[in-house]
């Protein structure tokens, strides 16, 4: 029996072979999954309506499954047609989870090609795509290590 709050098997099945420094993705809706997967990563497809199943919902059932050494979000562009002058309102979102989880790590944003490049990489185990509307709801989780055994 687990005894935390995640339940999707293939989810569990992945994370139960990753280790330190495995980087896992929370895709939103209108994430390229399917062609920036990391060589060996593996897609789950949980988008079944607009806003269901929504980042931060697997944020919530992630956070109770595995130590998270850091939390990457893909920076919003500052200049140009499609500027953002502050953090995208689901970030505050995402640091209420981890704060509510005891999760010492604050959001660190990359550059749109760079956060590509970080999940394309090796290191790259599982892309869960959801089927949140709200823009720049990307967040690549990077597995820490689990310093007790219970």
């Amino acid at each position: 029996m687990l005894k935390h709050q995640l339940l999707h098997p293939q989810i569990n099945a992945v994370l139960g072979r990753a280790g330190h420094s495995a980087k896992v993705l929370i895709a939103d809706g209108n994430y390229p999954a399917s062609s920036t997967l990391g060589p060996r990563a593996e897609l789950v497809s949980l988008n079944l309506l607009p806003g269901v199943v929504s980042c931060t919902q697997v944020l919530e059932a992630l956070a109770t499954a595995i130590p998270i050494e850091a939390a990457l979000t893909m920076q919003p562009e500052t200049s140009g047609a499609h500027a953002m002058q502050q953090d995208p309102t689901i970030w505050k979102e995402f640091r209420n989870i981890l704060r509510e989880q005891s999760i010492a790590v604050d959001l660190q944003p990359l550059e749109r090609w760079e956060f590509y490049r970080t999940v394309q990489s090796p290191e790259h185990v599982l892309t869960i795509q959801t089927a949140d509307q709200r823009l720049f709801a990307n967040l690549l989780l990077v597995v820490g290590v689990r310093k007790e055994f219970v």
